[in-house]
């Protein structure tokens, strides 16, 4: 798991950001190292997924979690239904790559 600040910067969010790209340089690597025995290794980077986590800071903070919606092109977080349907064992050949299943928020 990754998060679309893995293919971007932002802001305020140097060490969250340089993390999630270490993922997807540890994705590609991995990738490489076990494609031969048959392993896929793919990475995936959501937007804002609606969690339990999002509800209860919503509780704590409506607005916050408000605003975090409006920066989403959909104006919604995504079901976690939507970022596992993504993922298919029919996409055999897929490998070493980043799926951003983030709502269009990278393309922001």
């Amino acid at each position: 798991m990754s998060a679309g600040l893995g293919v971007i910067g932002r802001p305020q969010m140097p060490i969250y950001s340089a993390s999630k790209h270490a993922v997807l340089g540890l994705t590609k690597s991995a990738a490489l190292e076990y494609a031969k025995s048959g392993i896929r290794i793919n990475a995936v980077a959501p937007g804002g997924v609606e969690t339990d986590m999002v509800r209860r800071a919503a509780e704590d903070n409506k607005q916050f979690v408000e605003t975090l919606k409006s920066m989403q092109p959909t104006g919604r977080f995504a079901d976690p239904e939507e970022i596992a349907n993504a993922l298919s064992d029919k996409a055999s050949f897929v490998l070493g790559h980043t799926l951003l299943v983030d709502g269009g928020l990278v393309s922001r």
